[in-house]
């Protein structure tokens, strides 16, 4: 455990979460005024239920909204959201002792593609040799080995894994040093296969970082979190910002757009406030070896699935396991756009390349942040880790709100005013809260693109491009919107009634969906709203106007899912949706040249594999959060045979 002495002076911490807590509250109690200022012609049941949805769902928007605008301020006069200082274009000189240091590059991998996977790790592993080459003139460099951690448990993709990795080792001899390990169970699926790692391996190494099957990182990266980490030694995880690129459907760049424009300000908000207990989103990231081991093994929840059992988000749960311990966690925002304004981060990662493996991935996550919801009472936990569980969770349980609120809102307009009340005065006032409400969601997406204006439009294709792809995308989430709100409340209801999520490998190329596809989980949501908007025009045409940005979305789902699938015309990729991390990335375009060539190739020789390095066994005991835990040896998964 760190002591006190060691914190990194982040000032007035208290005051900035105290302020924004209070902030997010006075803008729900003005909004809920308003409400019942509104819907004073109903009944008291009525203006009870509407009341209690809107105060949770409005304070869901505040809060989103008053982060974003914590970001913008700061990305808008370059202060480092923790120390709160003014940054220059340079980055800070790197620690000394570094070379003393020992870390690992761990990527758990199950059931992946070979030639991509490990595509990625040489593009990561050549850009380290890269820049570990430069600083050699001055700066003293770390000592790195990587090891590719395979839960596989497919003999012949057990033994195409090993030929591929053999080949990698080939290729890097006398320059990195590449293990591979393959556990001959997958119990406790990545969570585990990373505790093995550490059982067996962790006393090594001072640090590790964690990449996915399909993380890409430079070398300048890598080597800045090892310093980080390294000169902090109160700290004992540091999670990067990773950008998603790599995909080309519709929907792909849609997102890919969407992160670039606002996830540096979004996540120098969440900084801003979270401060030194931050989260971890389990892979991109750098962690403090020996605190990971000694606060993070994974306790398992009593109960079956879907609510109990395996932490199936255990990343959150390590960080808050960390913070618990006194270890700060944070989120490194400074590569993003403090120190290197026109340039870009090398953290990268892959995503699904159509909605309906979008959706599939936000099912496996939704049951384990509902699980997280069993931790929130958890013994000795901090503060703001409880947030983290709760707004995880809540950002899925915000859909059923949502979706509830839609169909009080739908009777009550319907229905319309009792011919015995009054006329109310309050259509402006209605009006008016629909416009605010609006205006919040909108925000942060024009604050990001504010930015983008004001610093790097040519990143975008210019200012023009950059707006009409910032009004498209906006679009775009406006119609996506009542889609995924019926998905998550579906996944919920799913959950709450006892069905585990089935824990295939997750699908990581490009794949158009056929109409058949699309249409077989949408139809009931395109005949229903347009059943709905029937409905809604026959009791009151204006009702059914108000209501239109969530019924047209809805209708149009399966058309949306379809279209979103397919690659643009070669007109919109070269002129809309373009983005930063579309330039001459060294990092991404070795990725590419790797990955050709592995493809191409044909079958190589067998070649021996390392053997892997001698154990220096250590513990990480099991922790404690009382009457809701039992220790993971007693518990046995029933899925324990699939993947993450």
């Amino acid at each position: 455990m760190p002591s006190s002495a060691d914190r990194q002076d982040m000032p007035w911490l208290r005051l900035r979460r105290w302020t924004l807590a209070m902030l997010v509250v006075l803008t729900s109690l003005a909004g809920a005024t308003a409400l019942l200022r509104i819907s004073m012609p109903f009944p008291v049941v009525t203006q009870v239920v509407l009341l209690v949805l809107f105060l949770l769902t409005f304070s869901w928007i505040a809060l989103a909204f008053w982060s974003a605008l914590s970001g913008f301020l700061l990305c808008l006069s370059r202060r480092d959201p923790l120390t709160l200082q003014r940054l220059g274009d340079s980055a800070p000189s790197f620690s000394q002792g570094i070379a003393n240091t020992r870390t690992a590059l761990i990527m758990p991998i199950y059931q992946e593609p070979p030639e991509s996977t490990l595509a990625g790790l040489e593009a990561s592993c050549r850009s380290l040799l890269a820049q570990m080459d430069q600083q050699k003139d001055g700066d003293e460099t770390p000592s790195i080995e990587i090891f590719i951690l395979s839960d596989t448990q497919c003999p012949e993709a057990v033994a195409n894994e090993a030929h591929h990795v053999a080949a990698l080792q080939h290729r890097l001899a006398g320059q990195l040093t590449v293990y591979y390990r393959q556990r001959h169970n997958n119990q406790g699926r990545k969570a585990g296969n990373i505790a093995d790692f550490c059982r067996r391996w962790g006393h090594h190494y001072d640090f590790f970082i964690v990449l996915d099957a399909d993380s890409i990182m430079g070398g300048d990266t890598l080597l800045r979190l090892i310093h980080s980490i390294h000169r902090q030694p109160q700290v004992g995880l540091i999670q990067s910002v990773p950008i998603p690129v790599g995909q080309v459907t519709f929907f792909g760049r849609m997102v890919q757009f969407a992160a670039a424009l606002y996830s540096p300000m979004l996540a120098a908000g969440q900084s801003f406030w979270q401060g030194d207990s931050a989260n971890y989103w389990g892979h991109n990231a750098i962690v403090r070896t020996r605190a990971f081991m000694a606060s993070s093994g994974l306790p398992s929840l009593s109960g079956k699935p879907p609510l109990g059992g395996e932490l199936l988000s255990h990343d959150f749960v390590e960080a808050a396991l960390l913070r618990r311990d006194g270890w700060q966690v944070l989120l490194d925002t400074t590569m993003t756009f403090a120190f290197r304004p026109s340039k870009v981060t090398d953290s990268y990662e892959s995503m699904p390349s159509n909605l309906l493996d979008f959706a599939r991935r936000d099912r496996r996550w939704l049951q384990g942040n509902l699980q997280h919801l069993r931790l929130l009472m958890g013994s000795g936990l901090h503060p703001l880790s409880r947030c983290h569980f709760f707004c995880g969770a809540f950002a899925y349980l915000s859909s059923p709100l949502w979706l509830m609120l839609l169909v009080s809102s739908s009777i009550m307009l319907g229905l319309g005013t009792p011919k015995e009340a009054p006329a109310p005065p309050s259509f402006p006032l209605a009006i008016g809260l629909l416009g605010v409400t609006l205006g919040m969601l909108l925000a942060p997406k024009l604050l990001g693109l504010t930015l983008a204006l004001a610093g790097t439009p040519d990143a975008y294709g210019g200012r023009a491009r950059l707006m009409v792809s910032t009004l498209l995308e906006i679009g775009f989430a406006a119609l996506l919107a009542p889609l995924m709100m019926v998905w998550h409340s579906l996944f919920i209801a799913s959950v709450l009634t006892g069905r585990a999520v089935e824990w295939d490998a997750q699908p990581r190329n490009e794949r158009s969906l056929s109409w058949r596809e699309s249409w077989q989980p949408t139809r009931w949501i395109t005949l229903g709203s347009i059943g709905w908007m029937i409905a809604m025009v026959t009791a009151s045409p204006m009702a059914a106007l108000w209501l239109a940005p969530a019924w047209l979305g809805l209708a149009g789902s399966t058309l949306l899912v379809k279209a979103s699938s397919g690659s643009p015309g070669k007109a919109l990729r070269l002129s809309l949706l373009q983005t930063p991390y579309q330039q001459d990335i060294a990092v991404l375009n070795g990725y590419q040249k790797y990955l050709d060539v592995a493809l191409s190739q044909s079958e190589q020789p067998a070649m021996q594999l390392l053997p892997l390095p001698a154990e220096l066994p250590g513990d990480m005991p099991v922790q404690s959060m009382h009457w809701h835990t039992l220790p993971v040896s007693s518990y046995t998964s029933p899925h324990s045979e699939e993947p993450y």
